[in-house]
């Protein structure tokens, strides 16, 4: 079965420059450069689970529980975007099998609720408060069905298909759509308390169910362990301070075929510097302890510190930050959750406030014809400066009007050319000398570095090892606020 999905190689001319780049593959594909560009976005988790305080169902809760009065997809949209993410991806249906819009694949939905008699759509109403807060949309789906009578049987694949289709035909456009890697085991299934496995590489038929994403939502990645995509291996909201787009995922197995829910995906916390497949890292993490709602854990949120933190954990590394987001039995964002996101983005405007670098003098120690140094500091990430051909290192200078107190930098590769730099450092002048401010290894699409902070005029990023000629297409210096 070939699962993979292969970005398309293609050409790109930065603006105002001369002869296009030869990509250094693998490359973005169109969907992914704008998925690269979106950076934070929120997952809201809210379902039977958030009535019965538990995180995972088993499948066999009553709908009559769920009845959240004081409902609003527009207070947790907003209360998302005052946070400074730029879309939302809501689970439609969890591992319980309950799905929240009034599906005709089951009655185990939102029209066997109380919630507005049975006539509600939640889904719907999370698209049209996205459409009008100017957020991006997502679906989540779970492959894994609890509930249904026929899972683990061919007859509950059909089931699966069409429910994808109505989300995928019926909610606008798109710019996510996740798919779980849990698979199989206990569960109500229609009544039969029992355990029901599956085989993780054939039963799903996931060459199907990723075709059925590409002919309805075209524009949307796909987040999977072998989508567009990757997991990070981890729930705690933290890329490798290596960090490759690139991957090749693997089974855990001997013959080492891969799957959705069976691949090293340890591996994937840093990725593959010679991987096969451009798929950068997603890294989901709870802004609670749990991913659904728990008064117990009113205590326990993540500070606006936390969040910036974890920001330059995610971002700040090369990958994205996705935010679990759980709406409490109300059916609205705690306030404690909401004045934490608003703090997280006070910090974020703070912080990048002023780029120090912008329009400053800088030089390089070589340059591609028509990719100057200068397009570093202009601002426009869509131009870049590129290294001679074949040269793999490189010193770029920059000469600050005034000294400045600075403890943080921001460096973007020109990723549609390929993530290319393997290691960097930074120095600062101080006196007649240069120091390490900082040093590290990958950058890719965003690479954020804090150290102690400096006061200076002079600064150098000095590229020591590189796959290519190196492409650059931002230099930022910053004050960050101390937290």
């Amino acid at each position: 079965m070939k699962h993979f999905l292969i970005p398309a190689l293609f050409f790109l001319i930065c603006i105002g420059c001369e002869k296009p780049i030869d990509p250094l593959g693998p490359v973005p594909s169109a969907r992914q450069l704008d998925w690269h560009e979106v950076e934070m976005y929120g997952l809201v988790c809210f379902n039977l689970v958030t009535f019965e305080d538990k995180e995972w169902g088993y499948g066999d809760a009553d709908p009559a529980i769920f009845n959240p009065t004081e409902f609003s997809a527009e207070q947790i949209v907003h209360a998302a975007r005052d946070g400074g993410l730029k879309g939302i991806i809501l689970v439609c249906k969890h591992h319980e099998g309950f799905c929240l819009w009034p599906t005709k694949t089951t009655d185990y939905n939102i029209t066997r609720s109380p919630w507005k008699n049975g006539q509600g759509d939640m889904v719907k109403e999370f698209q049209l408060a996205c459409e009008k807060a100017g957020m991006k949309f997502g679906v989540y789906l779970s492959p894994w069905d609890r509930n249904s009578a026929v899972y683990g049987q061919p007859e509950y694949i059909p089931i699966y298909y069409e429910q994808l289709r109505e989300l995928l035909s019926g909610y606008g456009e798109l710019f996510e759509v996740w798919f779980d890697g849990a698979n199989g085991g206990d569960g109500w299934y229609g009544g039969a308390d029992t355990i029901r496995n599956i085989d993780r590489f054939s039963y799903y038929g996931w060459d199907s169910i990723y075709s059925i994403v590409r002919e309805l939502q075209p524009n949307a990645v796909i987040f999977s362990d072998m989508g567009d995509v990757r997991w990070v291996g981890n729930e705690e909201g933290e890329a490798g301070e290596t960090s490759w787009c690139m991957y090749t995922p693997k089974g855990r197995d001997d013959d080492n075929r891969p799957a959705p829910g069976f691949t090293k995906y340890w591996e994937a916390t840093e990725g593959h510097e010679h991987g096969k497949y451009w798929m950068p890292s997603e890294c989901d993490f709870s802004i609670r302890p749990g991913w659904y709602y728990h008064a117990k854990e009113d205590e326990a949120v993540k500070t606006s510190g936390d969040l910036f933190t974890h920001y330059l954990m995610t971002v700040g590394r090369n990958a994205s930050f996705n935010l679990g987001l759980p709406p409490d039995t109300r059916g609205i964002m705690h306030e404690t959750d909401v004045e934490s996101l608003r703090g997280f983005k006070e910090i974020l405007d703070e912080a990048f406030r002023t780029n120090l670098a912008l329009r400053q003098k800088i030089s390089a120690d070589g340059s591609r014809s028509g990719y100057r140094a200068n397009k570093l500091v202009d601002g426009n990430p869509e131009t870049c400066w590129a290294a001679p051909e074949n040269q793999t290192s490189a010193e770029i200078h920059i000469q600050l009007k005034e000294v400045q107190d600075i403890n943080a930098i921001l460096l973007q590769e020109h990723i549609a050319s390929g993530q290319r730099i393997k290691s960097f450092r930074v120095e600062f002048r101080k006196a007649d000398a240069y120091e390490v401010a900082t040093e590290a290894t990958t950058i890719g699409y965003k690479r954020i570095l804090t150290f102690d902070p400096v006061q200076t005029d002079a600064l150098k990023v000095i590229i020591t090892d590189s796959r290519a000629a190196p492409v650059l297409s931002e230099i930022q210096l910053y004050r960050f606020p101390d937290l």
